[in-house]
């Protein structure tokens, strides 16, 4: 085995080796889907543990803080879907190639997730449901979308000159949406590239080709 460690002890004499990834979440794409995608992108081997909404009350117990997703990095539980979505990103080197791309990254995920939270995603009343959605998708959303556009451009991606994860981000969100209004984006030619694009990454690709079929 060869070491290109130059000047250090090689990691497989250290006898070390990489992390043993899991990911707790759902049958869902939902909030752990950014996750999924990164790991698809890397490489990176991990469990994709999917829980079904029955178990969920024996299993929230045993849960830090009591939510999903997680993700366990050979033992050590991180929570917070962005949190552990960040972390990837950064192990990926896709969280932007300078401090202000990455803070840029950031703010572009935050911005589209500050979005998603609008949603009654859980309410069980199907009416006041359908009332909520309709009115976002119809009254809220233009703004966000005319945002994004600008911020976009005309570059390839959001954020510098290769893809990041906000990217991802754009494209696992507007994925959920598009299935609600199908339209939504249609004004927005160049943030529907921007999901061609991402979507023709190889690894992606496979992914989305592959993942279990899911309502979200």
């Amino acid at each position: 085995l060869l070491c290109t460690e130059e000047g250090t002890t090689c990691r497989c004499a250290r006898g070390t080796s990489m992390p043993q990834y899991k990911l707790t979440y759902f049958n869902l794409r939902g909030r752990a889907e950014i996750s999924r995608y990164l790991f698809a992108y890397s490489g990176k081997k991990y469990e994709d543990h999917r829980i079904e909404a029955a178990d969920w009350p024996q299993i929230k117990p045993t849960i830090p803080f009591g939510k999903v997703p997680i993700l366990e990095v050979d033992g050590v539980i991180i929570h917070q879907s962005l949190a552990i979505a960040r972390y990837l990103a950064r192990e990926s080197g896709l969280a932007g190639q300078t401090p202000v791309e990455q803070a840029l990254a950031d703010a572009i995920v935050d911005t589209i997730d500050d979005f998603m939270t609008l949603f009654p995603w859980a309410e069980k009343n199907q009416d006041v449901r359908k009332r909520a959605f309709d009115d976002i998708l119809t009254n809220k959303i233009p703004e966000l979308l005319k945002d994004l556009d600008t911020f976009l451009g005309d570059k390839n991606w959001l954020v510098g000159k290769s893809v990041t994860w906000a990217d991802f981000y754009w494209d696992v969100c507007s994925t959920t949406l598009l299935s609600c209004k199908p339209d939504l984006a249609d004004k927005y030619p160049r943030l529907l590239a921007l999901r061609d694009r991402v979507q023709a990454l190889p690894a992606i690709a496979a992914w989305i080709q592959k993942r279990p079929k899911t309502v979200m």
